[in-house]
């Protein structure tokens, strides 16, 4: 049995298993800048709010020294609230000048949408999608060109993964509106 499998991955071209390992890496690339955009998003969400917290209940967002910063402005093309505090005392506050440089008080953006809706969740949504549509090309080239049986079930495989990955992120990709604001 050993040798049958030794055999039977010794047979494949060399191409079809660069276009396989290619594939993968491509693949492994698009799962990697989604979950570094998903983080770096979410952290940066996370820094412009640090000690500020949100109570839904009063849809506003309270500050260290306990000022609210109230709702001022819903867009509703780039779905966002802005929110902010009083200019009255945010500029006669200790903390001012670790948390705003703005005469007008300090202001929140909440974003509507989660972050795969946001518009730069949908662009890094789009380069994943772009890194697996190239991976299929290239595995689908390397099928035209090998037509032995193990080296179609190698590539089969790839392709297979490379449908699941791609399906689930265009999946997502198509349920998120494009909130991009008009010209």
């Amino acid at each position: 049995m050993e040798s049958f499998a030794m055999t039977f991955f010794a047979d494949i071209h060399p191409t079809a298993w660069m276009a396989t390992g290619y594939a993968l890496f491509l693949l492994m690339s698009a799962c990697g800048l989604e979950f570094l955009a998903r983080n770096t998003h979410r952290r940066s969400l996370r820094l412009s709010t640090i000690g500020f917290v949100y109570h839904q209940r009063l849809d506003a967002w309270e500050c260290p020294q306990g000022q609210h910063l109230l709702p001022i402005a819903v867009d509703h093309d780039r779905r966002r609230i802005y929110y902010r505090g009083n200019a009255q005392v945010c500029n006669h506050c200790p903390l001012k000048a670790a948390c705003t440089d703005s005469e007008k008080g300090r202001e929140i953006v909440r974003l509507l949408e989660p972050w795969p809706h946001s518009e730069i969740g949908r662009f890094h949504r789009g380069l994943s999608l772009a890194l697996i549509t190239l991976a299929t090309l290239i595995v689908l080239t390397a099928l035209g060109w090998h037509h032995r049986l193990h080296e179609a079930l190698l590539l089969a495989g790839t392709l297979v993964c490379l449908a699941l990955a791609g399906h689930y992120l265009l999946r997502a990709f198509r349920a998120s509106p494009a909130n991009f604001p008009g010209t």
